[in-house]
């Protein structure tokens, strides 16, 4: 809608805005008229009209099978719609059109703002099944009447009460008319259900809906009289009530066609099921949090017996290895404190990768500087947790081999998330090098075939459990440094 009503209309921005509040509204005045909407727009000469918004019905058969937005029409072709721009009145006038074999009732109705027409909907209501209607029906057609009389005055739909439209209740879930009392007028057969749902004994019609809501729903002082005023329909406003296990989610519409308020309409949904759900769901997630807070805790507790262990050790080697195993133990326990911390299986692994640099930086403190560039970016928990691992696993080798004797240099940390230029076989992967400025690989060496416990980890972890490639190359002229390229597929998200 945007690039149509730039490109063929005068309209502003402001104009645009309150449009597309009026289209994320429509759907309501669409099922209460059983009808297609097709909202016109003028081009900027005024020879034309533009359909920038299409809308069917959720409650009848459509009248337009066809995609009519982006369609331009020359003034006079359509009068209907040109007597509704040029006078500002819901035009109603004429006999039905045929489209196809099916008799189609047109009417077009001004689309106002601050005084000025800015469009014309034109309502097609499919006229074939046509019957003798229901009270259920007869009370959706006047609602409709009402709402497209408040469009043509500017005061529908109501500025700064933009509503999800997904989430909100329809009028297919359940609807309550009522008086300018708050008197309910009608309630469908939906609509009743729900209050039942609440508790409700009796019958709807002759109450005052607002006075039983608020005796349906649990005491809780001042909110009571807020919830009265909410449910009799004074304002545009939405809510949830609950009583007697029972949930049903309210939206009240004020009635103004003529500028003075009459009545309301009142949308409702039992949503019971829905947050009965959505307890569990975070009932759950909470118990997934918990669960890896304890394996971090348990982890930590293992680490810390095996730090103690060390230091009680005679052997050089013994302490070597265990302050290793400590390090392994302490990047998996990163993993789990991070999984504790968020709402589903997936991390941040940019902050784990520093946490296990600064880590890792502790065996050779002030001497060789590590760091980290580019983005690892989310990643999920079961690629997160080998890769901390992995990443571990390299800095350790890196630290402990590349730089002999105390001497002073530099590891850098790599990553690359996604296309890589030149390769577009990169999607969805994520390319990691290690680069130290040390001594170097010795001569003959094979990162395939030969290493230590810390490599056959990696080339386990790297091949066999991520899929991914692992590769540990001299960086130019041999002992000028050793480059370490992981190459793993992860998700597309970033």
């Amino acid at each position: 809608m945007n690039d149509l009503v730039r490109q063929h209309t005068a309209l502003g921005e402001t104009d645009l805005e309150w449009l597309h509040l009026l289209v994320s509204e429509w759907q309501l005045l669409s099922d209460l008229s059983f009808a297609d909407l097709v909202l016109w727009v003028p081009t900027r000469d005024g020879s034309r009209y533009v359909s920038v918004a299409q809308m069917r019905p959720n409650t009848g058969p459509t009248s337009y099978h066809d995609d009519m937005v982006g369609h331009l029409v020359p003034r006079g072709r359509r009068p209907l719609l040109d007597a509704a721009l040029d006078e500002g009145r819901i035009v109603r006038e004429g006999d039905p059109e045929w489209r196809e074999e099916v008799p189609v009732r047109v009417e077009s109705i001004p689309v106002r703002r601050e005084g000025r027409v800015l469009g014309v909907i034109a309502r097609n209501t499919n006229l074939l099944t046509v019957r003798t209607p229901s009270r259920l029906e007869l009370t959706y057609l006047q609602s409709a009447s009402d709402l497209a009389q408040m469009i043509a005055a500017g005061s529908f739909p109501f500025l700064g009460q933009q509503v999800d439209m997904d989430a909100s209740p329809r009028v297919g879930d359940g609807l309550i008319r009522l008086d300018a009392e708050g008197i309910v007028q009608y309630a469908s057969p939906n609509a009743l259900s729900a209050y039942h749902r609440l508790g409700l004994a009796s019958d709807l019609v002759g109450h005052h809906l607002g006075q039983i809501t608020a005796d349906l729903a649990p005491s809780r002082g001042p909110v009571d009289e807020a919830l009265v005023k909410l449910a009799s329909g004074y304002a545009p406003r939405e809510t949830e009530v609950e009583g007697n296990g029972g949930v049903i989610q309210l939206r009240a519409i004020p009635l103004k066609p003529k500028g003075a308020r009459i009545g309301s309409l009142v949308l409702l949904r039992d949503v019971t099921e829905l947050r009965r759900r959505e307890r569990e769901l975070i009932t759950k997630d909470a118990t997934i949090r918990e669960i890896h807070h304890r394996v971090k805790n348990n982890l930590q507790t293992v680490a810390a017996l095996l730090r103690l262990q060390a230091r009680r050790m005679d052997s050089q080697r013994g302490r070597e290895a265990l302050n290793e195993a400590v390090r392994r133990v302490g990047s998996i326990a990163i993993v789990h404190e991070t999984l504790s911390q968020t709402l589903d299986e997936r991390v941040e692994f940019d902050e784990i990768a520093d946490r296990v640099i600064a880590m890792v930086a502790e065996i050779s403190p002030g001497k060789v500087d590590c760091r980290r560039t580019g983005r690892f970016g989310v990643l999920d928990a079961e690629v997160a947790t080998p890769l901390s691992m992995v990443l571990t696993e390299v800095l350790q080798n890196a630290l402990e081999h590349a730089f002999p004797a105390g001497e002073r240099g530099s590891v850098e940390v790599a990553a690359v998330r996604g296309d890589r230029p030149g390769d577009p076989q990169a999607r969805g992967r994520l390319l990691i090098t290690i680069q130290d400025d040390g001594c170097g690989l010795p001569e003959g060496f094979d990162p395939q075939r030969t290493g230590n416990l810390g490599l056959q980890i990696v080339r386990t972890l790297v091949e066999g459990e991520l899929g991914g490639g692992f590769d540990m190359l001299p960086v130019a002229e041999p002992g000028h440094g050793t480059r370490v390229v992981l190459d793993i597929p992860v998700s597309a998200q970033k």
